[in-house]
C-alpha cells in the first residue's frame, strides 16, 4: 500500500470491480483508450490487473480518496506484452485511468508520482507509456512525470505517442 496526502493506493480486491466497471463505462474516461468496455471486457481487464500482482509482484494500484473513501481509478506499472515500437527499451508501462468526477484535480499526478517513487525504490528501470495524440491532459502528465516521446504508433483508436522515462 502507498499513501499520499490525499490518496491511498492499494492492490485491487473483489469489491473494486463495480466502480472499476462503472469507470470503464464512462465515454469521457474511455474516449482516448479504445472506448467504453462491456461488463465482460471490464471483468477481463480487472482480472488482468489482479493477476499482474500474483505473477509479476507489481501492477495496477486502485486509487482511493482518503477523505471520502471513494474509488478514484487506477494507476501503476504493468507488463502488457504489447508492441511499444522499436524505440522503447522496456516492456514495463505506466498507466493511469481515473473516473471523470476526479479529472482536473491533480490526483493522477499525485498517484503517478507515488507509483514512480515506489518503482524506483524497488530497483526501477525504464518505463514507457502509450498515449493517444489527442489526449492532451495525459500528454501533459507524462511530460510532468519526466517522460519523453520516442516514437509514434498507429493503433486501432488512432495515432499514439510512445514515451519513455529512465529512472
Amino acid at each position: 500500500m502507498l499513501e499520499t496526502d490525499r490518496l491511498i493506493l492499494r492492490q485491487p480486491v473483489a469489491e473494486d470491480f463495480e466502480p472499476f466497471a462503472a469507470m470503464f463505462d464512462e465515454p469521457f474516461v474511455t474516449a482516448h483508450i479504445g472506448g467504453v468496455l462491456s461488463r465482460s471486457e471490464a471483468w477481463t481487464r480487472f482480472l488482468r490487473d489482479v493477476g499482474h500482482w500474483t505473477l509479476e509482484g507489481f501492477g495496477q494500484f486502485v486509487i482511493v480518496e482518503k477523505e471520502t473513501n471513494s474509488f478514484v481509478g487506477k494507476v501503476g506499472i504493468a507488463k502488457f506484452e504489447r508492441d511499444l515500437g522499436s524505440n522503447a527499451y522496456t516492456a514495463l508501462e505506466c498507466t493511469w485511468t481515473l473516473r471523470s468526477a476526479f479529472h482536473g484535480l491533480g490526483l493522477a499526478k499525485e498517484a503517478a508520482v507515488a507509483v514512480h517513487q515506489w518503482h524506483d525504490a524497488r530497483g526501477g528501470g525504464p518505463t514507457a507509456c502509450l498515449i493517444a495524440k489527442t489526449n492532451t491532459p495525459s500528454l501533459r502528465l507524462a511530460a510532468a512525470l519526466g517522460y519523453s516521446e520516442v516514437d509514434q504508433l498507429q493503433r486501432p483508436n488512432g495515432l499514439t505517442a510512445v514515451f519513455m522515462r529512465y529512472s
